[in-house]
């Protein structure tokens, strides 16, 4: 019966219209999101049930109830976490005054802040110690953003988010002006804030090293590939995931306009791949590679599919796990 089955669908995929997959090289995982996830799945197996997690560790439901299953609780705030607990941050790094509570209430925390946004929280300070006003171009309300700000005592950091604010934000101009960014934006949209605050205030002190992780850089660029070569391009993230969006907009700046973010093969209405030939897929940094595989099959149930690889770079960045929980 299975092999019946099984046959059945390589029939239909025969009969069905042919469809190319460029798969975008790097996608999915970066390491900063990988190291988060060992670190609860680290902190579950020395603590044992529950481990509670302030937000969201990634921005990926999938990820999120994976983890839930093996007994990590998610809150939004430490005033949810019981006493006598372990609580971990989340990758995209918080404020000073929550490590400072947690003391106070001599909670066992580690910090899962991604190494590339802690770098971003050091250049902050440095700025400040140096009585430098720090600009810090982002999105409100994102959680990096929040932790970023949270560095300093409130209104040290003047937040830009986009080049109509860059041109019209007042900024000191008798004093060196420190600049940072959020690690998960769009290349080419920060580098237009960028030009468009530099020639308003020639002050301004840009980093050595962009912020933007090399992870949503080389994703970015890995879309354009695909974009200019397929007639739909999806997106695999969460729609509060940041640079998830920003693989969105880049595919539909680069020749895609019918680009889309999607969660899961479940969300995807394939009628509307009527008139697609090539489709483009790549997943945001903090969507895992199952969810990928998971939409291919999805594809090959429906149509005759071949898959090729578009690969832009290749990468091996690891970053360790706190010393609290041991090296792998």
């Amino acid at each position: 019966m299975l092999l019946y089955s099984l046959s059945r669908v390589s029939i239909l995929a025969v009969m069905n219209k042919n469809l190319t997959i460029l798969l975008a090289g790097p996608r999915g995982f970066c390491a900063g999101v990988d190291r988060a996830i060992h670190i609860v799945e680290r902190a579950l197996e020395k603590y044992g049930k529950p481990v509670y997690v302030r937000h969201e560790i990634v921005h990926n439901k999938f990820v999120v109830d994976s983890l839930r299953d093996k007994g990590a609780v998610f809150v939004d705030e430490l005033d949810e976490v019981p006493d006598n607990v372990p609580v971990i941050f989340s990758a995209h790094g918080v404020a000073k005054s929550v490590p400072a509570e947690a003391d106070r209430r001599q909670l066992t925390y580690v910090d899962a802040t991604c190494p590339l946004v802690s770098k971003v929280h050091r250049a902050v300070e440095k700025h400040y110690d140096k009585d430098h006003p720090v600009v810090l171009i982002g999105h409100e309300g994102h959680p990096e953003v929040i932790g970023t700000m949270g560095q300093l005592p409130e209104g040290a950091v003047i937040l830009v988010e986009d080049t109509d604010q860059a041109q019209t934000v007042e900024l000191p101009r008798n004093v060196p002006l420190g600049l940072v960014t959020q690690t998960t934006l769009s290349v080419d949209d920060t580098q237009d804030v960028i030009k468009i605050l530099k020639e308003r205030y020639p002050n301004l002190e840009q980093p050595k090293k962009e912020d933007i992780c090399y992870a949503t850089t080389n994703r970015q660029m890995a879309v354009k590939m695909i974009a200019e070569k397929s007639d739909m391009v999806m997106v695999l993230g969460a729609p509060n995931s940041s640079n998830s969006k920003r693989l969105v907009e880049v595919a539909r700046l680069n020749g895609c306009d019918k680009s889309m973010l999607v969660q899961r093969a479940s969300e995807i209405d394939f009628d509307g791949l009527d008139g697609v030939d090539t489709l483009g897929i790549t997943a945001g940094a903090s969507a895992p590679e199952v969810l990928v595989e998971e939409v291919v099959e999805a594809c090959r149930e429906r149509f005759n599919v071949t898959v090729k690889f578009e690969v832009f770079t290749e990468e091996n960045v690891i970053f360790k796990l706190p010393s609290s929980l041991g090296q792998e």
